[in-house]
């Protein structure tokens, strides 16, 4: 009889070893599928956390093209006209010349014909000065200003007591400008004596 308990226990021991070891080994499994999932679940994050970046990038190199084209559009604008403009500084040039060549005496003396000739030059001359300021460029009046190298061309030195060093005595050519840039410096004589600035 010793047996057949001892056979029981034994069909008994085994029956209650085989359900304990099963939860383990299912633990085992929900474990490792958790870990995956958090493995996964941190991948995306990661990846997430990329493309974001790359997106937040992206958006601001494409304000920054908006930007920079804007910019270049207005340039553009201002200074699409430059060598245009340049080529007629010459004719604006021949005008004030020719002004200049009537001596004051042979205007006051001239018959009615050679006053509508100069009166017609002037008015030629300060149109065409209007015209080319509504696009942009304006002629630059340095004379008493203080010689700045970025608009002015010293040609010479000029002995003027009344004038600080370093100021605009003369100006032998008008120089122009477009915007903030310099289509042609103006071409001066520079006061070297005189008064010291204040």
């Amino acid at each position: 009889m010793n047996d057949g308990k001892d056979l029981q226990n034994e069909t008994l021991s085994q029956t209650v070893e085989t359900p304990a070891a099963e939860p383990v080994a299912d633990s085992a499994p929900a474990r490792s599928d958790a870990e995956r999932d958090a493995a996964a679940v941190q991948a995306l994050i990661t990846e997430n956390a990329s493309l974001k970046d790359k997106v937040l990038r992206t958006l601001a190199e494409m304000e920054n093209l908006r930007r920079r084209t804007e910019k270049e559009v207005a340039d553009a604008k201002t200074y699409g006209v430059t060598s245009f403009a340049r080529d007629m500084l010459t004719f604006a040039d021949n005008l004030a010349r020719a002004l200049h060549n009537v001596p004051a005496e042979a205007r006051e003396s001239a018959d009615v014909a050679l006053k509508s000739f100069v009166e017609g030059i002037e008015l030629t001359e300060r149109d065409f000065l209007s015209r080319l300021s509504r696009h942009g460029v304006r002629k630059l009046e340095p004379k008493g200003q203080k010689f700045d190298p970025n608009f002015h061309e010293a040609l010479f030195e000029a002995q003027d007591e009344s004038l600080a060093p370093g100021t605009v005595a003369e100006v032998i050519e008008d120089g122009f400008a477009i915007g903030e840039r310099v289509l042609r410096p103006a071409k001066v004589g520079v006061a070297k004596g005189g008064a010291k600035p204040n």
